[in-house]
């Protein structure tokens, strides 16, 4: 990892991949990093509130994943797998990614199940990067249908009756992810409890995750130095709560690479984190500078992604290849439901 694009590949063997997440959730491991001399130390979730601060803030994203996943058959009878992208369009109408043998077209008709419920869908559009747009009857709601999108490394992306609590963070309550903020997860209500009797304090953003965070960035998001777009909301007591803990000396540590994405996407022209809704393209790799942020907690990410490349600009790159390379070498756990890593 010392560069941009396969620069950031690194061979993971199957096993470090975590296919169900640490209970209790604070029971995970942590791996602190430190930004100033490179050193590592090996903690676990519950030990968060002591390597905090008094007055530090902790930056959540409250986004909450969509059951966004269905199942079923197109009208030949061959499979067909929809992941809803999103609500639905003024139109009424869904955009997804369609994986089915076959050309798709417009006019296919597919019908998904759950159980003994179904719901019939018709592709009306065919958008750009494999989206179909779905039509599907008036008055439905097929995330009814859905299930929890789990990553394909995680059991093949099937999930089941525990992943819908565990594949969201406890405190999600603004749907609209694909994907879970996954440093969220390692938070329950006695971590929290803990954190606060220590004097840290907590704000809430929103970024609803698309599936362009699973991939690669591409030659050209490489060249122009933008990222996929995802909407985000920055609200004004969180701005005032960012004010506030800097004016008292205290640190802004961001949970999750979203919740960093959000806050170095509101900064002005003055250095000042302010409100903000809209979409960001914001891509942070190394070279580029955080204003917003003090601390990332994160997790161990995939290879070549821009996550990684978001951790190793803030964390320098040879220093998060160490970390990497102990975590392995000490069983941490990767991924959406493995162990974090606090850098501060």
């Amino acid at each position: 990892m010392s560069g941009e694009g396969s620069a950031f590949a690194f061979e993971l063997p199957e096993d470090a991949i975590a296919l169900r997440p640490a209970n209790p959730r604070r029971a995970a491991r942590l791996l602190q990093l430190s930004r100033n001399a490179g050193t590592i130390s090996h903690h676990h979730m519950f030990d968060l509130p002591t390597l905090l601060r008094p007055g530090d803030l902790l930056v959540r994203n409250t986004s909450r994943v969509l059951a966004a996943r269905l199942r079923g058959r197109k009208e030949s009878g061959g499979r067909a797998e929809a992941l809803l992208l999103g609500a639905a369009d003024t139109a009424g109408t869904f955009c997804a990614l369609l994986r089915c043998k076959g050309r798709q077209r417009v006019g296919q008709k597919l019908v998904f199940t759950r159980g003994a419920a179904l719901l019939e869908a018709e592709v009306c559009a065919l958008a750009d990067d494999g989206v179909v747009v779905l039509r599907f009857p008036p008055g439905s709601d097929p995330y009814a249908l859905g299930e929890v999108p789990l990553p394909p490394y995680i059991r093949e992306g099937i999930a089941d009756a525990d992943d819908r609590a565990n594949y969201q963070t406890i405190y999600a309550d603004q749907p609209g992810s694909v994907a879970a903020p996954t440093a969220g997860l390692h938070f329950d209500r006695p971590l929290e409890e803990a954190l606060a009797a220590r004097g840290v304090r907590t704000a809430d953003v929103v970024l609803h995750i698309g599936v362009g965070t699973f991939r690669p960035p591409r030659a050209e998001e490489l060249e122009r130095g933008e990222l996929h777009e995802e909407w985000f909301r920055l609200p004004r007591e969180t701005a005032a709560a960012v004010r506030a803990t800097r004016a008292a000396g205290g640190r802004v540590v961001a949970v999750g690479t979203t919740s960093c994405r959000v806050l170095e996407s509101c900064v002005d022209s003055s250095g000042e984190v302010i409100p903000r809704e809209g979409t960001t393209r914001l891509f942070l790799r190394p070279g580029v500078d955080f204003r917003a942020i003090d601390a990332l907690l994160t997790n161990f990410h995939l290879p070549d992604s821009s996550l990684l490349m978001l951790v190793a600009a803030f964390a320098g790159v040879e220093p998060v290849r160490a970390a990497y390379a102990e975590a392995l070498a000490r069983g941490y756990r990767f991924y959406s439901y493995g162990d974090a890593m606090l850098i501060q």
